[in-house]
């Protein structure tokens, strides 16, 4: 695959930015395209006829990836009405602690941050990059209702073990919350082997499809279980019926849908995931883990500190490059048509399996030259 003929803006832009906003793909655009042509070609009756099943093949895909099955994943409208919807349906009158670490995206926590009577717990960091487990260990307590954290945290690019985690959390009777919108698509997740009872994904950074849309998971035994005390009509048993007096949820996890899905976002998430699907998740992990190698060292050669996991193996494709001003030092990479981010204290450098290691250094090189007095 002639990666850079598929992602457009690599002709124009050293793209290295996918932990904010994944490239866009010729292939998303041809399913965009052709939900286009299909609304000028069927109106309405293209939700029956077509679209209806295109929502249930992406279903389907999150679910393989994750290794899951499809009743297992519900499509939402973003990860906070995913947390709002599985919030609603935890009872925290005997457990009304929640843990998340201070390493976590904010998100995570302002859920039930506003819920009256609610105590949210933040593990801190020994390191500013990592938690150490014997942290949340020693955090989690028989009030604990849910331990909420990151498989990758958004500001290190640090990998947790989520095995490790999970049994922590069902020690003490609580569940295992994993935020994976920073993992899916660049590293491998099986939730079962991860011990999650509930995960939360979505395809705009690595999985190349866009915003407007995000994935649930939640486990079988335990969506049967819940009952949300928010509800849309896509949770509904028979949600065409359109029955107001009535009111049944759907048996599995769809029962923490919404509204009508951006059709659009399952489109592009649609050709997004393809790619990454024929690319391979493990073939994606060794590429991207060998670019971030190289642009640690580059950048530690180039005298600059990085904020990373001490082991190569706890590190995603997220590099934290400590910089004293680093708003304009993306500014002066942009107007050279270099495509990163930055954070407090750090510009942000994130490439992905479509970027090379001319592109790692390019960034490394231009960033220096900025630098120079």
């Amino acid at each position: 695959m002639d990666l850079h003929a598929e992602f457009p803006i690599l002709a124009q832009k050293t793209y290295l930015n996918s932990c904010s906003l994944g490239a866009l793909s010729q292939r998303a655009l041809g399913y965009v395209h052709r939900f286009q042509e299909e609304w000028h070609m069927y109106g309405a009756s293209a939700w029956y006829e077509i679209w209806v099943s295109r929502m249930e093949q992406l279903r389907a895909a999150v679910a393989r990836m994750i290794h899951a099955t499809p009743e297992e994943v519900a499509l939402t409208a973003s990860v906070s009405t995913a947390l709002a919807s599985l919030a609603s349906s935890i009872d925290y009158s005997r457990r009304n602690q929640i843990v998340v670490s201070e390493l976590d995206f904010p998100t995570l926590a302002y859920q039930w941050m506003v819920r009256p009577g609610v105590e949210v717990i933040h593990v801190k960091s020994d390191d500013g990059a990592t938690i150490d487990p014997q942290r949340f260990a020693d955090a989690v307590t028989d009030r604990t209702a849910i331990l909420a954290t990151s498989h990758v945290f958004f500001t290190t690019g640090a990998i947790q073990d989520l095995g490790a985690i999970a049994r922590i959390a069902h020690a003490r009777g609580a569940l295992f919350l994993v935020d994976a919108y920073q993992s899916a698509g660049q590293v491998p997740i099986d939730v079962k082997a991860a011990g999650a009872d509930a995960l939360i994904t979505g395809p705009l950074k690595w999985l190349l499809g866009g915003p407007g849309l995000a994935y649930l998971y939640v486990r079988r035994e335990l969506a049967e279980q819940l009952r949300p005390t928010t509800a849309g009509w896509f949770g509904a048993m028979d949600q065409f019926s359109f029955d107001i007096r009535h009111f049944e949820f759907k048996p599995d996890a769809r029962r923490f849908e919404m509204g009508t899905p951006a059709l659009p976002t399952v489109h592009a998430a649609l050709g997004g995931q393809e790619l990454i699907d024929e690319t391979g998740i493990t073939q994606i992990r060794q590429r991207n883990a060998a670019l971030t190698a190289r642009l640690i060292d580059r950048a530690r050669s180039a005298g600059y500190r990085v904020r990373c996991a001490p082991r190569a193996d706890a590190r995603s494709a997220i590099v934290m490059v400590a910089h004293a001003d680093p708003g304009p030092a993306v500014a002066r990479l942009a107007e050279q048509n270099i495509v990163v981010d930055w954070r407090p204290g750090h510009v942000r450098i994130s490439p992905h399996f479509y970027n090379t290691e001319s592109d790692v250094d390019l960034v490394i090189d231009a960033l220096v030259a900025g630098d120079r007095p």
